[in-house]
């Protein structure tokens, strides 16, 4: 007896209209981009204000290099730098999950990405920017205040004592001490030759400016930026992608928990949990050096 073949004409039809009740991103030959926002200064963390560092953006980075059918992954970058360990590791992570889960990465750089800010940027395959963006200023900063006279004046002594000659280096009420100037010099010139390595090794032979240019912690607009070879184009994601992937791309946004939820999950910022009115009151000094702080960091580029 031979087999008897039963049609169902409505099966793929219906198949088709269940598709299109899921996620964008779950749909077959849909094009799915993750988007990261890695927005703020890097590694400038008080128990009010924490700042960008690997430990906040690790799983929200993992989870968007894990997203199904993704084509890339997108990372789009606002931040005017800060750590030099903080943004190397970010950095670092980003480009091992690249690897591992052979994605290519493309950024987006919005008002600014400069210093640790552009260290980030270079995890990307390519980076992409607005015309008035800023990007670059490679180099290191560090800075103190001197208050030897200010101490003198109100009839305070200072009392200080150490083990270890070098101890107290750089105290800002002591006198300024050249050859602690100097080994602090030598240290910004060694973290310098990091972030110089990590830029050539990243941006190869799309550099096109000269050492002497590149390196000085100058920073430029989007156009001049792309003809140094700081980055790939003048674009904005959604063009960008679409141009690339197709009208049709999805772009999820992939951020971090929020809400009552997250505590319960650990996932609440540092601090956050803890604060009570008496703890609040005592830390709103440190809260307003760390705005003042922040504020002066993206001053540093006008915005």
């Amino acid at each position: 007896m031979s087999e008897q073949r039963i049609d169902r004409p409505g099966l793929p039809g219906l198949f088709d209209r269940l598709e299109g009740w899921l996620p964008a991103r779950l749909r077959r030959g849909m094009a799915v981009v993750p988007v990261v926002r890695l927005s703020g200064v890097i590694g400038a963390v008080t128990p009010l204000r924490p700042g960008m560092t690997l430990a906040g953006v690790a799983k929200t980075l993992e989870k968007a290099f894990a997203t199904k059918n993704a084509r890339a992954v997108a990372l789009v970058i606002n931040s005017p730098g800060g750590s030099p360990v903080q943004s190397r590791q970010i950095y670092l992570r980003i480009r091992q999950l690249a690897h591992e889960k052979n994605l290519q990465v493309m950024v987006f750089v919005e008002d600014v990405a400069a210093s640790g800010g552009y260290m980030l940027a270079c995890a990307g395959d390519e980076i992409y920017c607005d015309p008035s963006s800023i990007l670059g200023s490679i180099g290191v900063v560090g800075g103190s205040f001197g208050m030897t006279e200010l101490i003198r004046k109100i009839g305070v002594e200072r009392r200080l004592y150490t083990a270890g000659e070098h101890k107290a280096m750089l105290d800002p009420f002591l006198p300024e001490n050249p050859d602690d100037v100097a080994r602090l010099k030598s240290i910004q010139r060694e973290i310098h030759a990091i972030f110089i390595d990590l830029v050539k090794k990243s941006r190869g032979t799309k550099l096109k400016g000269a050492d002497d240019v590149l390196f000085t912690g100058e920073y430029w607009a989007g156009d001049t930026s792309v003809s140094l070879g700081l980055a790939d184009g003048i674009g904005d994601l959604r063009s960008t992608l679409r141009a690339r992937f197709g009208d049709k791309v999805s772009t999820p946004v992939i951020a971090p928990a929020s809400g009552m939820l997250s505590g319960l999950f650990g996932r609440r910022a540092p601090g956050a949990g803890s604060l009570d009115i008496a703890g609040t009151a005592a830390g709103l000094p440190d809260e307003l050096i760390s705005a003042l702080e922040t504020r002066a960091i993206w001053s540093r580029f006008g915005f």
